[in-house]
C-alpha cells in the first residue's frame, strides 16, 4: 500500500503567549492534508503554561 503524499506534518504554535510575554512556548505537532486545506491551519488547544484553551496557528 502506497503512502498518501497529501498528508503532511504541521506544527501548531500558540498566538496569545507569543503575545503576552509569559516564558515557554505552547507547540503541538499534527497532521494535515494540504489538497483539502491549502490555507494555515487554526485549532483551540490548551496551553499549560496560560493553564486555558487558545488558538493555535500553524508556523512553517
Amino acid at each position: 500500500m502506497a503512502k498518501n503524499k497529501n498528508r503532511v506534518q504541521v506544527i501548531l504554535e500558540c498566538t496569545e503567549q507569543r503575545e503576552s510575554g509569559v516564558p515557554g512556548i505552547s507547540r503541538y505537532i499534527t497532521t494535515k492534508n494540504k489538497k483539502n486545506t491549502p490555507a494555515r491551519l487554526e485549532l483551540k488547544k490548551y496551553n499549560p503554561y496560560l493553564k486555558k484553551y487558545t488558538i493555535h496557528r500553524e508556523i512553517k
